[in-house]
């Protein structure tokens, strides 16, 4: 029988805790704290995210019946309702932040691109979503005369490391497109985004620092053809590939270039679409199988949701909820380190659902997969699962 570390410990050791003192150094996180420290207050969150504990109770409930195991696990000598209530209404959300960031870097680095990507280039989506919030304990995120509020996850997705690399949080009223100012745009990456996100001044901005963006037309924007490339094709369901101008003064100002239109008839569903692009190169049907790229990020909004906690919450104060979903994208990304690391042959999202019931395990963290099967939670896969 394997007497080392638990697999929760073992998978800890791939965070780098001298970047996470130094921030809780900047801020003064332990400042007149004697035992419940901020390591371990993260440590106790990431438990918490990945065997998806649904309530603080439940939570602090499950971890006293291993109270023994504490000092190994990381958690300090006690964890209670008190103490780990105040620490989320009392510490500076920027430690979590911050370090969320720095963990998403190391993700980055360290996950593999996909070899056989139909593109060289880059490829991200843009997107949001809500977190909504009852009216009574989350009064700060409720505006005058609503009954309900919320706030707003913006996130850009790397699809070929399958890691959120920014997010953003705001309140629920904030306007998708005016998030597009914040993305970092690096040269010759795709961009994909939705018709909510068809801000024309937006997108001269990504046509003007070189990157490019495929998004869906909206149905009342006008334009004029001043050049036709391809009629309509059957077999790769392109029926046309157009050069268009905006004729709109709104559109023209925000967008005065000519930009590509692109009309897409998809058998699976039945339906025809539009896309607009700055690439003039690619061939329509990828620029199609482009935007079908973006259902990878609707994929990892509803495993967050659904796998992690980031819809009920351990506290109620706007800071308890922020350092939450802050840890919860830690847990992500350490889970993908892990991941390539020990070289699994396993999806980001199997290796979750496998460690939400081994982390008290003392085995060898690699030993969790052995003989288990990749589901397919790859990108290509879930693609099947909706197209636009």
């Amino acid at each position: 029988m394997h007497q080392g570390k638990f697999v929760f410990t073992q998978l800890c050791e791939f965070l780098p805790k001298r970047a996470f003192d130094c921030l809780v150094e900047k801020y003064e996180g332990n400042k007149y704290v004697k035992s419940f420290t901020c390591w371990n207050h993260l440590r106790v969150l990431i438990f918490g995210q990945l065997t998806n504990r649904e309530s603080l109770r439940d939570l602090v409930t499950t971890l006293n019946a291993h109270k023994e195991k504490f000092h190994h696990l990381g958690f300090g000598k006690s964890v209670t309702r008190s103490n780990l209530s105040k620490a989320n209404e009392v510490r500076s959300v920027e430690i979590f932040e911050q370090y969320a960031h720095k963990v998403i870097e190391i993700a980055r680095q360290k996950k593999a691109e996909v070899s056989d990507f139909f593109i060289e280039n880059d490829l991200y989506a843009f997107d949001s979503s809500t977190i909504s919030f009852c009216l009574k304990p989350f009064w700060w995120a409720c505006p005058f005369n609503e009954e309900k509020g919320g706030m707003k996850l913006h996130t850009l997705y790397d699809v070929k490391r399958q890691i959120p690399v920014m997010n953003l949080l705001t309140d629920h009223s904030v306007s998708d497109c005016t998030m597009m100012e914040h993305i970092p745009y690096v040269p010759n990456s795709f961009y994909v985004f939705d018709k909510a996100y068809v801000s024309t001044p937006q997108l001269y901005n990504i046509n003007t620092s070189g990157a490019f963006f495929v998004v869906r037309k909206k149905r009342n924007m006008a334009y004029k053809v001043v050049e036709e490339r391809c009629c309509n094709n059957k077999e790769t369901g392109v029926m046309a590939d157009q050069i268009v101008e905006f004729t709109s003064r709104v559109a023209k100002k925000g967008y005065p270039k000519a930009i590509r239109c692109i009309t897409y008839y998809s058998q699976e569903q039945n339906a025809t679409y539009v896309f607009l692009t700055n690439n003039m190169d690619l061939k329509p049907e990828d620029i199609a199988l482009i935007y079908k790229y973006r259902w990878s990020i609707e994929i990892f909004f509803k495993w967050i949701k659904q796998h992690l906690r980031i819809k009920e919450f351990y506290g109620t104060s706007e800071n308890a909820v922020k350092i939450q979903i802050y840890s919860a994208i830690i847990a992500y990304c350490v889970v993908a380190i892990a991941e390539n690391e020990l070289q699994l042959e396993v999806s980001t999202y199997d290796v979750l659902r496998i460690l939400s019931v081994g982390l008290l395990d003392k085995k060898p963290f690699s030993e969790l997969f052995m003989g288990t099967k990749d589901t397919g939670c790859q990108i290509d896969t879930q693609l099947n699962l909706n197209f636009f």
